[in-house]
C-alpha cells in the first residue's frame, strides 16, 4: 500500500467515525422517540436524493432533449422554483387538516405520477403539465410536513436535536443525489439515446436520471404507508395517538382544497395586514441583503451543469464537484463551527461566513495556470485519478480552483446560513414570528424571476454549445461574484439597522 492509500483509508476511516459519532449523538438525544420519527427521516433522504439528482439534470434536459435555448431553460427553471416556493407557502395548512402521513402520501402519490411521467415525452409543454407541474406541487405539499412532523415526533427538548439531525441527513441525501447525476452520466453517456430492455422506449441521459428517481420515490412512498397518522409525542416523553379529525364532510380532497383555500386567502391578509408596518419594510430590507450570495446556491444547481459539462468535457464527474463536496463538507463544519460561535452575536458571524463565501467566488475566475503545478503531485493523484476519474486528456487545472473555490465557499456557509435561519426568527416581532418567516421567502422570489434569464445568458455567452474553447468562462463567476459582493457590504454598510434589531430583541427577551 503506497503512502497515498494510506492516507486516504485513514481520513476516509476518519470522516466515517466522524459521521457515525455526530448521528449516534443526535439520535442519543432523541431516545424514546416513535419509529415514525425515523421512518420520516428515511423518507426525506430518498427524497433528496431523488431531487437533488434530478434537479441537476433540469436545465441540461430542457437545452438538449427540449431543444430550448440556454437563455429559455434559465427562464423556465426560474419561474418553476419561484412557483414552487409560492405553491409551498399556499398549502402549508394542509397538514393540520388531514395529518401527517394523509398529506406524504398525497405529495408522494403526486410526486410518483410526476417523475413516472417525466421521462415520457421531450415537448416542453406537454412535460410541463405531468411533469414539472404535478412535481412542483408533490414537493410543495410534502415540504412543511417536515417541520410538523419533527415537532409532534420528539418533545420540547428534543425538538432542536430532531432538526439537527435531520440537517444533517438532508446534505447526506443532496450528497447522494450529486453521486446519482454522476453515476447515471458516466454509465450511459452524455448525451447518448437508450432503448430499455423489452420496453422499446428510447430514453435519453437525463431522462434515465428522471427514471432512476422514479425509482428512488417507490421506497420512499413504502416507508411513507409505514408511518402512523395521529402520532404525537409529549413532553412527558409519552407517545399517545390522536386520530386526526378530516374537517370537513367529503373526506380527504374537499377537507385539502378548503384548507389549501383557506392558507392562500389567510396568507394575503397575513401580508395585508404586515405590510402596513414600517418594522416589516425593515425586516424585508435586511433580508434582502442576504440574497445575492445565497443565489450562489442557484447558480450552483442550474448554472454550474452546463458550464462544468461544457468547460471540463463530457462525462466528467461535475456532481461530485459541488453536489457531493458542499453537504458532506457541511456535515462535519456546521456542528463543530456552531459550538465555536455560539456566544458570537448573529450579525458579526454573518458578516465574517459572507465575505468567506462571496470572496470564495473569484477564485474560480483566477488563471488556471496558477494551479497547474498541483497537476502531477499527490493532490492531483488524489483528485484526478482516485476521486473524479478525469481522463488524462482532460485533467484541466480549472479543476482545481472550483475545487478550491467551492470548499472556501462552504466553509463561509457553515458560518453564515445557520445564523441566518436564527436571525430570521429573532428578529420577528413576538407573536407574529410566523407571519414574519413565511413571508420573508419573498425577496428570494423576486431574485429568482432575474437569475433564472441570468443564468442562461452566462452560460450562453462565456460558454456556447460547440465553441471549441471557452477562453472567458471565468467571466460567468465575475457576474456571480460581484453580485454575491453586495451582501457582506450591505451588511456593513448597514451594521447600525442589524446592530439595532439585534439589541431590540435582546432587551424584548428581558
Amino acid at each position: 500500500m503506497s503512502f497515498l492509500d494510506a492516507i486516504t483509508w485513514i481520513f476516509g476511516a476518519a470522516l466515517l467515525l466522524g459521521f457515525v459519532y455526530i448521528v449516534w449523538s443526535y439520535a442519543k438525544g432523541l431516545k424514546g422517540c416513535p419509529r415514525d420519527l425515523y421512518l420520516l427521516y428515511f423518507s426525506k433522504i430518498l427524497e433528496y436524493s431523488a431531487y437533488g439528482g434530478m434537479n441537476m439534470a433540469f436545465v441540461l434536459f430542457l437545452h438538449k432533449d427540449c431543444g430550448l435555448s440556454d437563455i429559455a431553460a434559465g427562464s423556465y427553471i426560474g419561474v418553476w422554483s419561484v412557483g414552487l416556493t409560492i405553491v409551498t407557502m399556499m398549502v402549508g395548512a394542509v397538514v393540520d387538516a388531514i395529518g401527517i402521513r394523509r398529506t406524504l402520501i398525497m405529495g408522494a402519490v403526486v410526486l410518483l405520477f410526476a417523475r413516472f411521467c417525466m421521462p415520457l415525452t421531450h415537448n416542453i409543454y406537454l412535460v410541463s403539465i405531468i411533469g414539472f407541474v404535478p412535481m412542483a406541487v408533490g414537493i410543495a405539499i410534502m415540504g412543511p410536513v417536515l417541520s410538523v412532523g419533527i415537532k409532534r415526533f420528539t418533545t420540547r427538548e428534543q425538538a432542536a436535536l430532531g432538526f439537527g439531525l435531520f440537517y444533517t441527513l438532508m446534505n447526506v441525501g443532496w450528497a447522494l443525489g450529486g453521486l446519482i447525476f454522476d453515476w447515471v452520466r458516466r454509465g450511459f453517456g452524455e448525451h447518448g439515446m437508450h432503448t430499455l430492455p423489452g420496453l422499446g422506449i428510447e430514453l435519453s441521459t437525463y431522462q434515465i436520471i428522471f427514471v432512476v428517481g422514479f425509482a428512488i420515490t417507490i421506497p420512499e412512498f413504502i416507508s411513507i404507508l409505514l408511518i402512523r397518522e395521529g402520532v404525537e409525542m409529549m413532553d412527558d416523553g409519552r407517545v399517545v395517538l390522536k386520530p386526526t379529525k378530516i374537517m370537513q364532510e367529503g373526506g380527504i380532497l374537499s377537507a385539502t382544497l378548503k384548507t389549501a383555500k383557506t392558507a392562500g386567502i389567510d396568507t394575503i391578509n397575513i401580508f395585508k395586514e404586515v405590510i402596513s408596518h414600517k418594522a416589516f419594510w425593515v425586516f424585508m430590507f435586511m433580508l434582502g441583503i442576504l440574497v445575492p450570495v445565497r443565489l450562489v446556491f442557484y447558480h450552483f444547481h442550474y448554472t454550474f451543469p452546463p458550464y462544468g459539462i461544457r468547460l471540463l468535457g463530457e462525462g466528467v464527474k461535475i456532481g461530485n464537484i459541488y453536489g457531493v463536496l458542499n453537504p458532506m463538507m457541511i456535515v462535519f463544519l456546521v456542528p463543530f463551527i456552531a459550538a465555536l460561535t455560539k456566544k458570537i452575536s448573529s450579525y458579526r458571524i454573518m458578516i465574517l461566513g459572507t465575505i468567506l463565501s462571496a470572496s470564495s467566488v473569484f477564485i474560480a475566475t483566477l488563471p488556471a495556470e496558477i494551479f497547474a503545478p498541483l497537476t502531477h503531485t499527490w493532490v492531483g493523484e488524489l483528485v484526478f485519478v482516485r476521486w473524479l476519474e478525469v481522463p488524462e486528456e482532460l485533467r484541466n487545472p480549472v479543476f482545481f480552483s472550483l475545487i478550491f473555490f467551492i470548499i472556501v465557499f462552504t466553509i463561509g456557509e457553515a458560518f453564515w446560513s445557520p445564523r441566518l435561519m436564527q436571525f430570521t426568527a429573532d428578529i420577528a416581532p413576538k407573536g407574529k414570528e410566523g407571519s414574519y418567516i413565511a413571508l420573508s421567502y419573498l425577496p428570494y422570489f423576486a431574485a429568482k424571476l432575474f437569475v433564472g434569464p441570468m443564468s442562461g445568458w452566462l452560460v450562453s455567452t462565456y460558454t456556447p454549445e460547440g465553441a471549441e474553447s471557452y477562453p472567458n468562462h471565468y467571466m460567468v463567476w465575475v457576474w456571480i461574484g460581484a453580485i454575491a459582493t453586495l451582501s457582506p457590504f450591505g451588511l456593513l454598510v448597514f451594521r447600525k439597522l442589524f446592530n439595532k434589531a439585534e439589541e431590540d430583541k435582546a432587551k424584548a427577551a428581558i
